[in-house]
């Protein structure tokens, strides 16, 4: 069962267990943000919260962040990540409408930018509220444990687009997080980008464990943890 918080009277989150997903209001339309691991009624929370039309957008097409695609006709997603969305659900790659670094979605005076944000997956994305100063950072900024190990993530180009999203850190004061504690401070963008460099300089030290069937090894920091490729 899904818990629904309201952040302020244009916001709400919608707790699904370990992920955490959006409701975003403009005077014309609204949109939802992910559709939660579990939540096959995702739009019909929705529509319990606003009579406005609702839109989708996903971070990234990752298993946990799409349970309620399947009600919506179209969503926003960055095409990169078509492949990874595949792996869950092929059938929905037709509905896929292309978004990229640059582009403006304007709910009505509510106007949000589009951040490229390779690496957790080669085709995340960060949104960011632009009037509201708010950074949705999907799983790439949190301060739980950031999974970094599979074919399709790529650490290096995780610290290369955290780098790449503190350009923008003048335009944002708080950050929406999809997994670990709400909200986050911008300050621990940095800390992930310390955390991350040392893994791949092979300084860090990790412990070996399985995940799910597979062999990983967990890296843990104060402030985050990254699971990793185990060394071979």
């Amino acid at each position: 069962m899904a818990d629904v918080i309201k952040i302020n009277d244009g916001t709400y989150r919608i707790e699904d267990g370990m992920v955490r997903f959006f409701l975003l209001l403009g005077s014309e339309k609204a949109l939802m943000i992910d559709s939660g691991m579990t939540t096959a009624d995702a739009r019909k929370i929705a529509e319990g919260l606003t009579e406005l039309p609702i839109e989708l957008m996903n971070t990234h097409g990752d298993g946990d962040h799409i349970a309620g695609n399947g009600a919506f006709d179209t969503f926003y997603m960055n095409p990169e990540d078509a492949d990874n969305l595949a792996r869950k659900a092929a059938d929905l790659i037709p509905r896929i409408t292309p978004v990229h670094e640059g582009d403006i979605i304007d709910l009505g005076g509510r106007p949000l930018e589009i951040i490229d944000n390779p690496g957790h997956t080669p085709g995340s994305i960060a949104i960011l509220d632009i009037n509201n100063r708010v950074l949705i950072g999907g799983d790439a900024i949190q301060n739980g444990n950031i999974y970094m190990f599979g074919a399709h993530r790529n650490i290096n180009d995780y610290v290369r687009s955290l780098k790449h999203i503190l350009t923008f850190k003048k335009r944002f004061d708080t950050v929406y997080p999809s997994h670990g504690s709400f909200p986050v401070e911008p300050d621990l963008i940095e800390k992930l980008i310390e955390g991350a460099e040392s893994i791949i300089r092979g300084e860090a030290k990790g412990e070996d464990m399985d995940l799910f069937g597979n062999p990983i090894t967990l890296y843990k920091f104060p402030y985050a943890g990254f699971y990793g490729e185990r060394e071979k």
